[in-house]
């Protein structure tokens, strides 16, 4: 643990913080803030994509079977949407204070600009894969800048990240979770490593269907919650928010050690649960059956404003808003607590208990195929790709059991150097996006509905692109 600490105090100080603003500032500048000017193009798109179009109405080589654009939003939803939401915020505001919960507000509206780049790259340089399509930072790596040891080098580290690291914080979330009521960790990991075995060996399209149908129940359902309890409290809303402002930004002591714990603990918390920049999300947009790029970068923006803006402000004000003594808890047991404070008996463990299952789980199964994805990226055996299963299953299992601690130290250090590996590629290959962003505009200008020519970028090897 010392060394771990060691080595995350050094990214975290020194370099990711500085990387993850200076891109976001620079692709909001580059794109005329296209995360702001957008936003109800985003909303048009989500909703004409809820069904997949047939393969003849697409102007690209799809498929047999193919995922649509709703369906790679809800997996990247799936990815996003989980302990980052309930247990992280938790962890910022007991390390960073309340101002923390501004600072992951500025990297998630800043850092949808990386969102959207990384996620149309992913679209422009896909290929054509088994049963749908593939993509990805190691595939627009390799495919637009040609260094084939870079997007290994990016596939072994997201494969590692999430398959592994951010598998770990998921279970052994749940496991807290359930801890409150008595239940063993290691039946808890049991049951999870047994019903995430039976889900990602359906691969994409069991994914894709389940997240379908189980990620927007679960978020509804936590939001009327949220909404429910900042009704309830009202009055106590204009003391919240001084606050958060208080604490994002003077300089005086406080919990958490004064505004630089909030800003590290906003930007890292934030990070791994909207994933903005990380170059995770890009690996499922990349699936998504569309006629432009850009449309899928889009959408994926609007997943960082679902993610942080909404879901995980949602916890901040019911940890905030009430009164409930806070020392010494951290992750979910402080969410917990709160909601136990405001609902009384029992209730708030028992809900956000439940929602956690639901939001940890499909993080699981979405997290598994980002992994899956790459290893396809760097050999075709099947046997690699079962044997990925079978750690995928261990992980879950070992991390119910851990402490929480060493997974969430252990998944800061590996999403460090992921991140760190896809913005150095946004740097070289980002301009593509804002010359396929310019064409999307000109299309819609022209009353047309937007459609991607490789003649438009032609020394460009696009292979699902013709």
């Amino acid at each position: 643990m010392h060394i771990i600490d060691i080595i995350n105090e050094i990214l975290w100080s020194y370099v990711m913080i500085a990387m993850l603003l200076l891109w976001a500032i620079y692709f909001t500048l580059a794109t005329s803030g296209v995360q702001f000017r957008m936003i109800g193009e985003m909303c048009r798109l989500l909703v004409d994509s809820g069904q997949p179009k047939t393969i003849e109405d697409k102007p690209e080589a799809a498929p047999r079977k193919h995922v649509s654009s709703f369906q790679a939003f809800a997996v990247s939803i799936a990815s996003r949407v989980g302990t980052g939401n309930l247990a992280g915020v938790a962890t910022a505001i007991a390390l960073g204070g309340p101002g923390a919960v501004m600072w992951m507000w500025i990297i998630a509206l800043l850092g949808s600009a990386n969102a959207f780049v990384e996620s149309t790259l992913a679209q422009l340089f896909k290929v054509q894969g088994d049963d749908s399509f593939r993509g990805g930072p190691a595939y627009y790596i390799q495919h637009g800048i040609g260094k084939r040891w870079w997007a290994v080098l990016f596939a072994v580290l997201i494969t590692v990240t999430f398959g592994l690291a951010f598998n770990s914080v998921q279970s052994n979330t749940i496991a807290q979770s359930l801890d409150t009521f008595g239940i063993d960790s290691t039946l808890t990991g049991a049951v999870l490593t047994v019903m995430t075995l039976l889900v990602i060996c359906g691969g994409i399209h069991r994914i894709s269907r389940f997240s379908q149908v189980v990620v927007p129940v679960m978020a509804i359902a936590y939001i009327v919650l949220a909404l429910t309890v900042m009704v309830l409290n009202i009055t106590e809303f204009p003391r919240v928010m001084g606050q958060i402002f208080d604490g994002a930004f003077n300089f005086r002591a406080g919990l958490g050690g004064g505004v630089g714990a909030a800003i590290m603990m906003g930007i890292k918390r934030g990070l791994f649960s909207n994933e903005a920049g990380e170059g995770s999300a890009p690996n499922v947009a990349a699936t998504a059956s569309v006629s432009h790029p850009v449309k899928q970068g889009l959408i994926q923006t609007l997943g960082v404003f679902t993610d942080t803006l909404i879901i995980c402000t949602c916890t901040a004000f019911i940890i905030l808003l009430n009164d409930a003594p806070q020392s010494g808890l951290s992750g979910i047991a402080l969410t917990q607590n709160a909601l136990d404070a405001e609902l009384g008996l029992n209730l708030g463990s028992v809900f956000v208990a439940t929602a956690i299952f639901f939001f940890a789980f499909t993080s699981i199964v979405a997290n598994y195929y980002y992994g899956e994805t790459n290893i396809q990226f760097i050999t075709r055996r099947r046997w690699v790709v079962w044997a990925y299963r079978i750690i995928v299953a261990a992980m879950v299992m070992i991390g119910a059991v851990a402490t929480l601690d060493f997974v969430w130290a252990l998944a800061d250090i590996t999403m460090a150097l992921m991140t760190m590996c896809n913005l150095a590629a946004l740097a070289v290959l980002g301009r593509y996006a804002v010359i396929l962003l310019d064409d999307y505009k000109a299309q819609l200008r022209n009353g047309r509905d937007p459609v991607y020519h490789s003649s438009l970028l032609p020394h460009l090897k696009t292979p699902c692109w013709h």
